[in-house]
């Protein structure tokens, strides 16, 4: 029987790179509007030492989330050699849709995944373009679903993408602005003979008190008061994290088999290394266990969080030898781990 593998994969890197030293002349406010005591550079500083986050990538003024998420398809169907008439289904993940640097009003209508299909020419009526919006976990939910298509015989092959453009709904009198960041990352899911193979899976929404954990509100500047941007509360999300996507992830690894002496990487949501960094600590020691060095591949670094597109891009620059001192080999045990709006996570366990 024919197993569910990643055969292709690929990722698009908005060509702007804009390092920290951009937001030394910002005006940082509170949400009440009053302003912070501290200059600067030592905001700089700290964020820097919480977050990892040096540099970010923002796309171009011409440039859309449906853009991006083209060009991270055609690279990941050229590293499948697949022809694109032969998919199933495309699934886009993303959370604000087509955002133009214009108007700023989010665009959804149609899909993105619809528009991705259109830009890569697919003729075929029996490819299936929908969108999927569960916050950062978003690729990884997509992921779940198209394995369960091919699981059930609706499918055999799935285009899976994640991508945004942060840069565009972001508040620029917010500190929480530096974290966000613009890319695409795309991964063609499909029944094979080769190596490659989901081995379990996990997901939960919790959404009483934590829904609004992060939501869309206000600048913390007065004007323009009709305008909304992306939010969040910092502090209660990273504590939601360490408590739940540990166990997430226990819980799809204990489902697999696999004994966590066996994982190799864990592709993990790049949306703070402080955090990242307890999240694994904590999934280690459900198990008594310490993390081996280099589990954890990071990029958050220089290109900042991207929200629903850093686990595949990630996950494809790993695979292809572009993040220092990390590589996967086949037969390598990884987990793909999120956490987001919703609030949502996530964890699968994949056998290279």
């Amino acid at each position: 029987m024919a197993r569910i593998g990643i055969t292709g994969t690929g990722c698009y890197i908005p060509k702007v790179t804009v390092g920290n030293d951009h937001f030394l002349e910002h005006t940082f406010l509170n949400p009440d509007g009053s302003g912070f005591k501290q200059s600067n550079p030592v905001i700089i500083k700290k964020f820097k030492a919480i977050t990892g986050i040096d540099q970010r990538r923002y796309a171009t003024e011409e440039q859309n989330s449906s853009d991006l998420g083209y060009y991270a398809s055609l690279k990941a169907l050229e590293d499948a050699d697949l022809d694109k008439e032969k998919l199933d289904y495309i699934i886009y993940a993303h959370n604000f849709g087509d955002v133009p640097t214009q108007n700023g009003q989010s665009d959804m209508l149609p899909s993105l995944a619809s528009r991705v299909k259109q830009k890569l020419g697919i003729k075929n009526p029996g490819c299936i373009a929908y969108d999927l919006i569960y916050g950062c976990p978003g690729w990884v939910q997509a992921m779940i679903h198209a394995e369960s298509f091919i699981k059930s015989g609706l499918a055999k092959r799935c285009l899976i993408i994640g991508g945004e453009t942060l840069s565009r709904v972001v508040d620029p009198y917010d500190r929480d602005s530096m974290i966000f960041s613009d890319g695409a990352g795309a991964t063609i899911l499909e029944a094979t003979e080769q190596s490659g193979e989901i081995l379990g899976r996990a997901s939960a929404t919790y959404a009483n008190e934590e829904a609004d954990f992060l939501f869309f509100g206000k600048s913390n500047h007065s004007e323009p008061a009709a305008t909304k941007y992306i939010k969040m509360h910092g502090r209660k999300i990273y504590e939601f994290a360490l408590t739940y996507v540990p166990q997430a992830m226990k819980q799809c690894l204990d489902e697999s088999g696999i004994p966590i002496s066996e994982v190799k990487k864990i592709f993990i949501h790049q949306a703070n290394e402080k955090m990242d960094q307890a999240i694994i600590d904590r999934f280690y020691e459900l198990y008594d266990a310490e993390p081996k060095a280099d589990v954890m591949p990071m990029n958050i670094q220089f290109l900042g969080n991207s929200s629903v597109a850093t686990v595949p891009t990630l996950f494809d620059q790993v695979r292809k030898g572009k993040v220092d001192g990390h590589q996967v080999q086949k037969g390598d045990v990884v987990i793909f781990a999120s956490v987001g709006a919703g609030m949502n996570i996530n964890a699968l366990v994949y056998r290279y």
